[in-house]
């Protein structure tokens, strides 16, 4: 519970981010996002049960499974509960930090469509590695978005058998009226536009969110699955992450687990989520969900 209280600082952060980024400024936004450099992605941070980089997928694994962090998130605070729960069912897993200075603990700040060049970077990295044909993609926040732009418009439907977001900020953020909140009060300086373009990608009605959902939410081939919860005070409403299309399965937390308070930070953290994303990921062998 500590551990999910501070990455709540993260939240409120990325709340005050996308205020500020809803300002005047758009303008010196994109002239950072045409500047931006696609780096490397990185994928040295601490992380028990990930980026093990000899191991082979057994057969009933056959996908290695890739996670990708949120917004101000990255690898070892997004995913230090779900990595070594997914290597102990038998999966191949993999992380990264992208949107960031190396070495930052900061990341996913960068433009999503720069990005999601990175984790094309990284799947390759991990195909070459493990010799499997495609992976599975477990992702949070901008994480669960991020990557349906490497599907469309990168070539990532080719080499990617099952996305799962959870809370992903698919149709963008309204924040239920904070982001302006926070505007009127002023609260953050403008310096953070420039700081997060990730922020003004996931703004409801931004050019990057109409894009990415034009003509169609999803791609044939591959696997969707949503998990959100009705707590989310992040990605707001809450249904906002659902997909429309073939292939997708949208569930809501608490029609699994009625009494469950799990918000936006604390889902990836949670033991029915993952129960529920290892079902998505082995459909086959699905696991009794049991709630706390």
């Amino acid at each position: 519970m500590a551990v999910a209280a501070a990455l709540g600082v993260c939240a409120v952060g990325f709340v005050a981010a996308m205020a500020v980024a809803q300002g005047s400024q758009a303008g010196e936004v994109e002239r950072t996002r045409a500047a931006a450099p696609v780096g490397s992605p990185d994928d040295t941070g601490f992380l028990p049960g990930a980026n093990d980089f000899g191991c082979k997928p057994p057969a009933a694994h056959p996908n290695p499974v890739v996670l990708v962090h949120g917004t101000f998130e990255n690898m070892s605070n997004n995913w230090f509960v779900a990595a070594p729960r997914l290597a102990s069912e038998g999966f191949c897993v993999f992380a990264f930090n992208y949107g960031g200075q190396r070495g930052d603990l900061i990341q996913g700040t960068g433009p999503v469509a720069t990005s999601a060049q990175q984790l094309s970077l990284f799947v390759d990295k991990v195909l070459d590695a493990t010799g499997a044909s495609k992976v599975d993609i477990v992702g949070h926040s901008q994480g669960g978005m991020m990557p349906r732009q490497y599907l469309r418009f990168l070539g990532g439907a080719a080499k990617v058998n099952t996305l799962v977001g959870l809370a992903p900020s698919n149709h963008g953020t309204d924040l239920s009226g904070l982001a302006q909140l926070a505007i009127n009060f002023d609260v953050v300086g403008d310096t953070v536009q420039t700081a997060c373009a990730a922020c003004t990608d996931q703004i409801v009605g931004s050019d990057f969110i109409t894009r990415l959902n034009a003509d169609s939410e999803t791609v044939p081939g591959v696997n969707y699955t949503v998990i959100a919860t009705r707590n989310d005070q992040i990605v707001t409403p809450f249904t906002s992450g659902f997909l429309e299309g073939s292939g997708v399965d949208n569930i809501t937390l608490q029609d699994v687990c009625a009494n469950d308070t799990t918000e936006h930070v604390g889902i990836s953290f949670n033991d029915a989520v993952l129960t529920l994303t290892l079902n998505a990921l082995d459909p086959g062998n699905p696991r009794e969900v049991e709630c706390s």
